[in-house]
């Protein structure tokens, strides 16, 4: 089933009418060439799934009807990777793919000691809205009704301060700690991983004194963006084993 995306605003609840525009009217459009009359299924990104027949297909939007509607419960666990910006952008999207279509719950891109990268203030808006597009391509490709959040890049010492988890895991390269005996069992997991070079003995050091867990992903040294990957997948895997098939 293909799943496509529209704004609250884009949403006339009231009227029972759609207005698609800019990215998902493009794709609609001119790549599925959908007509008049068509049928398609549309969320906001938040769980509302809406029938919609397309009445109109215009030069810059697409408008229909609302033929049906109903919420979709928002998933029992959430993922936050909390990732270090990367050298190569490519690798950075790539892992903001994957982990996407993986149930990713949200992004944190992260300055670490050793971040090579870290674009000027006036970059970021840019980079964020690009990251927004990929993840959104990659929520439409695996069907997700809950879109997966970035934010801004925040400095180490502010993510471990971060509150509200169920579950803090820092993977670390020297740790005994298997991963298959952390409290992954559901719940708000944040996840911490470092870049080029890992983390610094005194950064896991912060994290532990902040209530961090340290775990290790095997004997194998992983790049960040597969460590990152990994991480969501351990979470989704272990959903699998107890059940667990909900929609993202």
């Amino acid at each position: 089933m293909e799943l496509f995306y529209a704004s609250s605003g884009q949403i006339d609840r009231a009227a029972g009418r759609i207005r698609l525009d800019g990215e998902e009217f493009h794709h609609l459009s001119r790549v599925l060439r959908k007509k008049k009359g068509e049928r398609i299924s549309v969320t906001d990104g938040s769980g509302l799934h809406l029938d919609v027949c397309i009445t109109e297909v215009g030069k810059s939007a697409l408008e229909g009807d609302i033929t049906a509607m109903r919420q979709v419960a928002a998933p029992s666990s959430a993922v936050t990777v909390a990732i270090s910006l990367l050298k190569a952008p490519q690798r950075f999207e790539f892992f903001l793919e994957k982990a996407t279509e993986l149930g990713v719950s949200s992004v944190i891109p992260m300055i670490t000691a050793r971040t090579v990268a870290q674009p000027p203030g006036e970059r970021i808006a840019k980079r964020l809205v690009r990251w927004r597009s990929i993840m959104l391509s990659a929520a439409r490709q695996s069907g997700r009704y809950y879109l997966p959040d970035i934010v801004e890049p925040l400095p180490f010492r502010s993510v471990t301060g971060l509150q509200g988890y169920d579950c803090r895991l820092i993977p670390y390269e020297l740790s005994a700690q298997s991963a298959g005996g952390t409290g992954m069992t559901g719940g708000k997991t944040l996840f911490l991983i470092g870049g080029e070079g890992g983390f610094t003995p005194e950064e896991v050091r912060l994290a532990s004194e902040a209530g961090f867990m340290e775990i290790s992903f095997g004997l194998s040294i992983l790049r960040a963006e597969t460590a990152g990957i990994f991480a969501v997948s351990l979470v989704r895997a272990r959903l699998l084993e107890r059940g667990v098939g909900e929609r993202l």
